[in-house]
């Protein structure tokens, strides 16, 4: 990376995948000394009981791996979320353990990855039983395990999108995606929103529109960003204009079955579409919920007249459901099916194999036969091992209903969480949908002016002392990002409310 991350105060913290890093460049001056020990002020909140014990830590010292963190690593690897970096020994469930055996609730699960929860008992026996016969053996052979999965996971999407094509990673699933997009249409330019992340390989440079993530080199040729619909710190929004449970806490005067937000943000969609870009476009790349840009939401019907514009001008559609598909959001298997919108291609990743490389591009018969031209290899995407997981993924899913848990859970979190923005100045908003929750810090509610980072980390700091794991994101790092294993109970989200608001009185 280009600067290594600095104190802030006595904390530090970690970049993310996509380049947190790069954030705390103007963080370099602060004193290691101008920060106190918080002092103790309410009850310790209780976390609920578990009776899993862990197994003795038996890896390399702790010291001694962050020497080699330090010394031989990515730099980018070389520090972490924390002052005392954890270092983890095992995970269960909604669960992690550390070196010494002191137990985490996970509410972050590794950025979603870990949908149904660390070394889920049943996904382990799957993974065990295809380890004893075949890992991988690319696909010039077939196997039963990549054709169950294609089989399986088409049937959870509308009949049209009926073509699979396994990758590694959500980066690698939309890189193919862009290229066939560009292959489909003969058209080359794509648009896609400011704030927005689809993954960093060379070509997404520029679709991925965040600026910790901005190299010194060129962003992309053809791609340009409109303006992201945000309705809590954009230029429109109310109280009325996004599908959650809590709205923002802005002046609407939009009336019944109208929303002025949603006009405003498409009005300037259709400019940059009109101005900025040619007669022809090859496609428009969007998350249903911005995740990596701190748990940004658009205004209801956003999406939907955005997809129609941009079909007008010969482009195709793509949602990528990295981090909303498989049942997150509570209501819907997949986050496109909030906007009431039919993408051309989806892109899956993340949670789809519970923490094992796995990545999809899902898309028409139409678009498909694009790539048959030329060969489009690769080696790993839908090996055994990979799509046993997958498999086995889709199953606890559907067993275990926990598109459901995602609802119900999630909704009974929000609300909680929702009570600290009523109760504290610097708690601006509480958004999201299902499992997929942003909390999002400011210096005062009127200003929204981001909550500076140093009394941001020292609460994130404090929450993980209390005992809970969350993730930070925003492009100021002051959205608390709860996206924890889609099995968590309601027990699980009281003491995260609790702990939250523990910490924040500890670092008044």
């Amino acid at each position: 990376m280009a600067n290594a991350l600095r104190h802030v105060g006595r904390y530090q913290l970690q970049p993310t995948k996509w380049c947190q890093v790069q954030r705390c460049e103007k963080l370099q001056n602060y004193s290691t000394s101008s920060v106190e020990e918080p002092a103790k002020v309410g009850k310790q909140p209780m976390m609920p009981p578990c009776d899993f014990n862990p197994t003795p830590f038996q890896g390399m010292p702790f010291e001694t791996a962050k020497k080699v963190r330090q010394g031989q690593m990515f730099p980018g690897y070389a520090f972490s979320y924390y002052q005392d970096p954890l270092y983890l020994n095992q995970g269960h469930m909604q669960w992690l353990f550390d070196h010494t055996g002191r137990r985490y609730l996970d509410m972050y699960a590794g950025v979603m990855i870990t949908s149904v929860g660390h070394c889920n008992p049943k996904i382990n026996q799957v993974l065990h039983d295809q380890s004893e016969l075949v890992w991988s053996t690319s696909n010039v052979y077939m196997h039963p395990r990549i054709h169950e999965l294609a089989d399986k996971l088409t049937s959870k999407l509308p009949s049209h999108l009926n073509k699979v094509i396994f990758t590694n990673s959500g980066s690698e699933a939309n890189d193919l995606a862009l290229h066939l997009m560009r292959l489909r249409t003969r058209n080359f330019d794509i648009i896609s929103m400011s704030n927005a992340y689809h993954g960093l390989t060379t070509s997404l440079m520029g679709i991925t529109a965040l600026t910790p993530c901005n190299f010194q080199t060129p962003r992309g040729f053809g791609i340009t960003n409109s303006m992201c619909p945000d309705v809590y710190t954009g230029t429109w929004g109310g109280k009325h204009c996004r599908d959650s449970p809590v709205q923002a806490n802005r002046t609407c005067n939009c009336e019944v079955g109208s929303c002025q937000a949603k006009d405003n943000y498409i009005s300037q969609f259709a400019d940059v579409m009109k101005y900025s870009m040619p007669q022809k476009i090859a496609g428009f790349f969007s998350e249903s919920i911005q995740g990596a840009g701190g748990t940004r939401q658009f205004p209801k019907g956003f999406l939907k007249e955005a997809f129609e514009i941009v079909r007008s001008k010969g482009g195709l559609c793509l949602a990528d459901e990295v981090q909303t598909g498989l049942g997150r959001l509570g209501t819907h298997f997949w986050g496109f099916e909030h906007h009431d919108v039919m993408p051309d291609i989806v892109t899956i990743a993340k949670g789809i194999a519970n923490g094992f490389p796995l990545a999809a591009v899902v898309t028409t018969e139409d678009v498909f036969n694009s790539l048959s031209d030329a060969i489009y290899f690769n080696t790993f995407g839908g090996s055994a091992l990979g799509c046993s997981i997958g498999s086995a993924v889709l199953d606890y899913i559907e067993d275990n209903n926990t598109q459901l848990n995602s609802h119900t859970v999630g909704t009974y979190l929000l609300e909680q969480l929702s009570r600290l923005r009523d109760e504290f100045e610097i708690v601006g908003d509480v958004r999201g949908k299902g499992l997929m929750i942003g909390v999002e810090l400011v210096e005062n509610k009127e200003t929204r002016q981001p909550l500076a980072l140093e009394k941001t980390a020292a609460i994130f700091e404090t929450i993980k002392d209390l005992g809970v794991l969350i993730g930070l994101k925003g492009t100021a790092l002051n959205v608390f990002d709860i996206k924890p294993p889609m099995i968590i109970t309601k027990e699980d989200a009281d003491f995260t409310a609790d702990v939250i608001r523990e910490a924040i009185l500890r670092n008044q």
